[in-house]
């Protein structure tokens, strides 16, 4: 089965099958704190073309200008809603849109902001670019547990850079250079147990 048609199948039946937890998460998020239900914020796709992904809002509207684009520890910013959402990956459910329409994939490396794609060496950012995005893939498997890790830093922008991002973009390589329908489930399978635990 073509990893297109696959997407689709896969993105419209979690849609169907999974509507009454997406409504009953919006109606949490709208009874927790005041905004919008969905967070959109620009990411990188495949060929390098902007897209803005959909995400549950899970930080306060404020949340841009009270701090950095990544996640640290047990960030102020993260409403009581919101960190439950993260913990269980729940806030990326609405990303299922985005591989309907085509911006993203059930699998695929996970799609960055302008601000460090711009820093991708070269050839690396060329083969990353050249598949679409995904909701999961190898190296959110191995940093489930990514804003913890940068919480113990005294500069979480700098290990994010220099330690965090280029072990993932290894990982995004190895995925996009190994890639099979195969693979793509054992990844599913994988994040679906890393979530359980």
């Amino acid at each position: 089965m073509p990893k297109r048609l696959f997407d689709i199948l896969a993105s419209l039946a979690g849609l169907v099958l999974l509507s009454p937890v997406l409504v009953a998460i919006a109606v949490l998020i709208k009874r927790d704190s005041p905004g919008p239900v969905f967070f959109r914020q620009e990411r990188i796709g495949r060929g390098g073309v902007p897209f803005r992904i959909h995400k549950f809002r899970t930080m306060t509207v404020q949340a841009p200008s009270l701090g950095p684009q990544i996640t640290v520890g047990n960030d102020h910013r993260i409403t009581r809603i919101g960190g439950f959402l993260r913990h269980y990956k729940l806030d990326e459910l609405p990303q299922l849109l985005d591989v309907l329409l085509g911006s993203m994939s059930i699998v695929g490396p996970r799609p960055e902001v302008p601000k460090y794609v711009a820093l991708y060496p070269a050839d690396i950012k060329k083969t990353v670019l050249s598949v679409r995005p995904g909701i999961t893939d190898l190296a959110s498997i191995e940093y489930r547990s990514e804003s913890e890790l940068l919480g113990q830093s005294s500069n979480p922008e700098h290990t994010y850079i220099h330690e965090v991002m280029p072990a993932k973009l290894k990982y995004c390589v190895q995925y996009v250079e190994q890639q099979s329908l195969l693979l793509d489930l054992r990844i599913i399978l994988r994040t679906f147990l890393a979530i359980l635990k």
